[in-house]
């Protein structure tokens, strides 16, 4: 699937289908990047949100921020490739969400500057692959028994630079772990559909984030984040319910 504009505004997302729903959202510390706006497009619905990161002061402004304007945050401090923090984190949620989640958006992950196969550090392939790859099987296993408890939805952040054809000059690691992601995503969308779980990716080309804008520049193409976020909404509405496998690029 590939697509520059979402289905559906992010005014038209029925509100009701996640009023007091509780949502799952990794990645979202920092200001500026593309989490702040999915997490407030989906308390502007009236979702609760459980929010997870890995910084811990940046998380709480996160939550603070929304519960300022009258939303459900709460704020989930770990790393997320360690399997024991993530699990304790996944078991203190259930007592938030005792109906499970209606969604989990991984949104943890990032990108540093390539260099040629020959010339990557193996620490820098594996840093790229445990912030990208490994994050997101560790949610995935930590979290899907709440979201198999509502029948709800994974969504998964991989990146245009995964897809077949795509450039990938310099960028062999970064390519190569979020393909992974690609992998892990079929892979939950098959075995647990006769859970009533569905799984999807979304593949953007660079998004227009504090980070993006200071490396890259003002003149570069980017993906607006509220473009993002009404992608991941409507990935999470069922209007959605029959797309599961599925890898949607952005730009």
């Amino acid at each position: 699937m590939t697509s520059t504009s979402p289905p559906l505004s992010s005014t038209e997302t029925p509100a009701a289908e996640l009023r007091d729903a509780s949502v799952i959202i990794t990645g979202v510390g920092r200001r500026g990047q593309v989490g702040e706006v999915v997490a407030a497009a989906f308390a502007e619905r009236g979702a609760r949100l459980l929010l997870v990161d890995r910084d811990g002061d940046a998380v709480k402004e996160r939550a603070s921020d929304l519960a300022n304007h009258g939303s459900s945050a709460h704020a989930f401090n770990c790393d997320l490739t360690n399997p024991t923090e993530v699990a304790a984190v996944a078991e203190n949620m259930s007592a938030h969400a005792p109906s499970g989640v209606a969604a989990v958006v991984h949104m943890a992950g990032g990108y540093v500057d390539g260099a040629p196969v020959a010339e990557t550090d193996p620490s820098s392939w594996h840093k790229l692959f445990a912030i990208n790859l490994t994050t997101a099987f560790i949610s995935t296993r930590a979290f899907l028994p709440l979201v198999r408890r509502a029948r709800g939805s994974m969504v998964y952040f991989a990146s245009a630079a995964s897809l077949p054809g795509a450039a990938v000059k310099n960028m062999a690691a970064y390519a190569a772990a979020k393909g992974g992601v690609i992998t892990l995503m079929r892979a939950v969308a098959a075995e647990e559909r006769s859970n009533g779980v569905r799984a999807n990716a979304l593949a953007p080309q660079a998004i227009r984030t504090e980070t993006n804008l200071t490396s890259m520049g003002k003149e570069h193409e980017y993906v607006e984040r509220e473009t993002v976020a009404a992608w991941v909404l409507w990935l999470c509405s069922r209007a959605a319910g029959p797309v599961s496998g599925q890898v949607i690029r952005l730009g």
